[in-house]
């Protein structure tokens, strides 16, 4: 793990072939650990998953420029439109002006189209880009944790699953990489927090998931895990049908 920021304690650490976790710890109010994730993927078409609020946008744009300039970067992805996901993307436009937003057509449609300086690729469910040696898959999940554009990304090369708000973790992320149990504590800040939608098509979605077996799960929230995805998706759906 590199700190790229020893104020704010922002961090980079490579979780994939070339696929880079940035963290940064914050505080809740309460003084409630928390951390706030973003991916990098460094190929011929750079994609940055998830932008950050506005505020952290000097602290995020310093770490990925630790690992690579800012200009490369062609792909701004988030999973759904809130301020975590794409607070700071006319930011990123202006830092990369060859990037553009990519998102499902839901997102494109109702949010980035007006939002959006630069107008969004919009991707339909199971469509694929090459980014180079990577390959990334969209899915569509809508309401699956919020929001009616939701979807995730997948990366084929590596099977990392950008799964946004999926598997929540409280506290600061210290460890970038975990193989233990991310379940128990994710489902306990749901249940305090209440952040789910609670779609019937829930189950169904985290099925379509668990079948692109990822290895590896890029939370957005706390650390990325790594092993049996499959098997940890479907062990959520079997909470959420409770």
């Amino acid at each position: 793990m590199t700190v790229t920021n020893s104020q704010s304690g922002t961090n980079v650490h490579e979780i994939a072939e070339h696929i880079y976790r940035i963290n940064t710890p914050v505080a809740l109010p309460g003084n409630t650990p928390f951390s706030f994730n973003q991916y990098l993927v460094v190929d011929d078409e750079p994609l940055l998953f998830h932008t950050g609020l506005r505020g952290l946008f000097p602290m995020v744009s310093e770490a990925v420029a630790s690992v690579m300039p800012l200009a490369r970067l062609r792909h701004v992805a988030f999973s759904h439109v809130e301020a975590d996901e794409c607070g700071s993307m006319n930011q990123w436009l202006a830092a990369a002006p060859q990037a553009a937003p990519l998102c499902g057509t839901i997102a494109a449609m109702v949010s980035m189209n007006d939002l959006a300086d630069r107008p969004p690729r919009a991707l339909a469910d199971g469509e694929v880009i090459s980014l180079g040696r990577h390959r990334v898959r969209w899915f569509d999940a809508p309401h699956l944790p919020h929001g009616w554009e939701c979807g995730y990304l997948m990366e084929e090369h590596t099977s990392t699953l950008f799964c946004g708000d999926l598997f929540t973790q409280p506290g600061t992320g210290h460890l970038s990489l975990t193989e233990t149990d991310v379940l128990g504590p994710s489902e306990a800040f749901r249940h305090q927090m209440d952040y789910y939608a609670h779609s019937t098509n829930s189950g169904a979605i985290l099925e379509k998931l668990a079948q692109a077996s990822p290895h590896t799960l890029a939370c957005m929230h706390g650390s990325a895990w790594r092993g049996d995805g499959a098997a940890l998706l479907r062990a959520l759906a079997g909470e959420l049908a409770r």
